[in-house]
């Protein structure tokens, strides 16, 4: 295989919703461009793409594949990317390396929900986007309500290229507008025969042929005149306006295509060869010193890490872009996030589970390497003289989450190995050691993400796993001041224990002023501020200390230990064993012995004493909520709308978005738990929801009287 230069390369993402025949699409490229010889199917477990056994397992395509075909003297480097939402992470990685996104859309269903998400991606990153519609073929195929659907969403930008003469199962020739030419096939696919417009066909050929070149002719003003003075432009000129309008996503060109039968897909290759921008056109990278990184083939060595996969025999292959000058096998680089230096004793151009050993890889292009020693999904290898580092890839906040056990406990530590390696693979699925609610907590995107995991754990690594509910993780925090005194004392024999700890516990704001005088039954305790500590806690809001202790009552190097024995207290609240927060305390007064006083019974004392100060003031339990954003069809927004209203959401908001229904509410985290498998249950799998921490509240009694009865019944079965 020759070497590709930066301007004969293009990176192209493939997207589309589960079921519209992306995995397909690729076969027949790949055949088409001679990379196979003959197209496997996804159900006969053959494909390029689906090649790992939980893919084959499911049908479904979990991981992004990689694979190159040279086409008219260029390479075309594609990813094809999973449709489910649930594996969303393939799709963003994929739309952060590339120039140019393909989306598919089902000729049967028009745009889904996974549609809408994959342009709203192109839409945040800037990128190009074509459509292309598959399953002509089908019975339920309506191409011009498809085209009238899109064009109500996406607008007038969307200009057809091409259009079917008839769908459904005889579907075998389209009308190309760019050309102006009917192209159709045997029953085999494949090459197309090239004709000219029948008579019947060229009125509305025309009249699309018109749109398409004045769509072209708005992205250069030079074409414009001439459309202006001569109402055409020549094929070049349609194809360098079509260009530009990619590039300022002025322009989302409509193909059609039966992939299943590989009908339309060497055209769509042609014009993905000859007019898509190359990597030298798209806006440049920038590291994470804000750096502008050019995609030039003389400039310093600099390699991105985008995926990683495992694969049995081999173990990690590593795929990534040439950001940046010229790699040659064999060259030595440094990881720029780890300080190791690492040998590239392999390049292979990506072909799925197949590889193809080349030379050299210039800026722009995408290929694979395997048994390095110590790179990371993300991490950035320099040459000489470079240090560039790459943060750009941002992926969403998880939607689904589950503690998980190993069955048999002593697997735990080949469990929690297994998790690191698999996140390598996909960074969507997020493994936390929760300290405070002693669970491992895995965080993926969806039910469906999570059983995958569980899937690959029992079926790759042997080991047998359970899920259970995550607990929430909940505060405490008080709402009114109160006081409370404990003296520690213990004799046996020798020195002994003695301390006694005097303090007030208040709720605490931002800015409030220092307390001064407290009543409690009659009495009045008035507060000199000797010394006050300011304590932002690991898990959010603030513990406030104050020494108020006159007459060295307490001697001031016991006060270090009183603060422990408080915190103590803080990481365990008396209502349910979470963490406390927003807690002022005032320690005023106290007792000590000149020879049994010391740092273990103050600490002791302060811990027993604000257990009991905090018990008597008004203790509350707060609960985690979140902004939730759902996309639904409107058809569907009576039944999402009542399911949330059960669900003790707030409603704050609605409104339209190209087609779909948005919806904001705030949501207790406790109710998000299983909310993935209810939403696609009510819809049919067509609306998705975005998360994300929004503050702590007050739970209702109710449910505070419920959660503080659980946690005293969990502490009577540890006793």
């Amino acid at each position: 295989m020759r070497v590709y230069q930066t301007n004969e390369i293009k990176n192209i993402a493939l997207l589309g919703s589960a079921g519209s025949g992306k995995t397909t699409l690729a076969e027949s490229m790949l055949y088409e461009a001679g990379i196979i010889k003959r197209r496997g199917s996804v159900e006969a477990k053959n494909t390029v793409s689906d090649y790992f056994p939980v893919e084959q397992e499911y049908g479904y395509s979990v991981f992004s594949t990689v694979f190159h075909v040279e086409w008219n003297n260029k390479k075309l480097n594609i990813i094809d990317c999973p449709g489910a939402d649930d594996f969303v992470g393939g799709a963003i990685t994929a739309l952060n390396v590339t120039d140019q996104a393909v989306i598919l859309i089902n000729g049967q269903y028009g745009p889904e929900v996974g549609t809408q998400n994959n342009f709203r991606y192109t839409e945040k990153l800037k990128k190009p986007v074509i459509f292309l519609v598959n399953q002509l073929d089908s019975d339920k195929c309506d191409f011009d309500a498809v085209v009238a659907q899109m064009k109500d969403i996406y607008g007038p930008k969307c200009v057809q290229i091409q259009y079917p003469i008839t769908t459904g199962p005889g579907f075998n020739s389209l009308i190309d507008v760019l050309l102006m030419k009917k192209y159709s096939w045997k029953p085999e696919g494949g090459a197309p025969i090239i004709e000219e417009i029948p008579a019947e066909e060229m009125d509305k050929a025309m009249e699309l042929h018109k749109v398409l070149v004045e769509a072209a002719a708005e992205n250069d003003e030079g074409l414009m005149e001439k459309f202006f003075e001569e109402e055409t432009l020549t094929e070049d000129e349609m194809r360098e306006g079509i260009r530009k309008g990619l590039v300022t996503r002025s322009i989302f060109p409509v193909f059609c295509v039966c992939a299943g039968k590989d009908m339309g897909v060497r055209r769509l290759m042609e014009f993905l060869g000859n007019v898509v921008p190359f990597v030298s056109e798209m806006p440049k990278v920038h590291d994470t010193r804000g750096e502008e990184i050019a995609a030039d083939s003389n400039g310093p060595t600099s390699l991105y890490f985008f995926k990683t996969g495992v694969e049995p025999h081999i173990g990690e292959v590593s795929y990534f872009k040439v950001m940046s000058g010229t790699v040659k096998a064999g060259d030595d680089l440094t990881n720029a996030d780890r300080g190791s230096r690492e040998r590239m004793a392999q390049l292979f151009a990506c072909a799925g589970a197949n590889r193809i050993a080349v030379d050299q890889m210039c800026a722009g292009d995408i290929g694979c390497t395997v048994k390095l020693k110590d790179v990371k999904t993300g991490n950035a290898l320099n040459g000489k003289d470079c240090d560039y580092k790459y943060d750009f890839i941002k992926y969403p906040n998880s939607k689904y989450s589950r503690a998980i056990k190993a069955v048999n406990e002593q697997e735990t530590e080949k469990m929690m190995a297994a998790l690191l390696k698999m996140r390598q693979e996909d960074p969507t699925w997020v493994i936390e050691q929760s300290k405070e609610l002693r669970q491992t907590i895995v965080h993926g995107q969806g039910e469906f993400h999570l059983r995958t995991l569980k899937w690959r754990l029992e079926n790759n690594e042997k080991i047998q796993v359970r899920f259970e509910e995550p607990k929430i993780p909940y505060r405490e925090t008080i709402t009114k001041a109160a006081r409370a005194d404990y003296r520690h004392k213990k004799q046996s024999g020798g020195a002994g224990q003695f301390g006694e700890v005097h303090l007030i516990v208040e709720p605490y704001a931002e800015g409030m002023p220092d307390p001064t005088v407290f009543k409690f039954g009659g009495q009045e305790y008035r507060i000199n501020v000797k010394n006050k500590e300011e304590i932002d806690l690991e898990w959010g809001g603030k513990l406030v200390f104050i020494n108020s202790v006159v007459g060295g009552a307490i001697d001031a190097r016991f006060m270090p230990a009183i603060l422990k024995g408080v915190m103590e207290r803080m990481e365990r609240g008396p209502l349910t064993g979470s963490y406390a927060r927003d807690v002022r305390v005032i320690v005023y007064d106290g007792k000590m012995h000149p020879v049994d006083s010391n740092e273990l019974s103050f600490m002791l004392a302060g811990r027993n004493a604000f257990a009991a100060a905090f018990k008597e003031a008004g203790p509350k339990i707060l609960e985690p909520i979140y902004d939730l954003e759902v996309f639904v069809p409107a058809d569907f927004m009576g039944d999402v709308m009542s399911d949330l209203q059960g669900r003790r959401a707030m409603i704050m908001g609605m409104d339209s978005e190209a087609g779909y229904q948005k919806l904001q509410a705030k949501i207790p985290l406790k109710e998000l738990s299983n909310y993935s498998i209810s939403l696609s249950s009510l819809t049919g799998g067509r609306a998705s929801f975005t998360t994300k921490f929004a503050s702590y509240e007050l739970v209702p009694n109710d449910i505070q009287t419920q959660l503080v009865k659980e946690h005293e019944a969990e502490l009577e079965k540890e006793d």
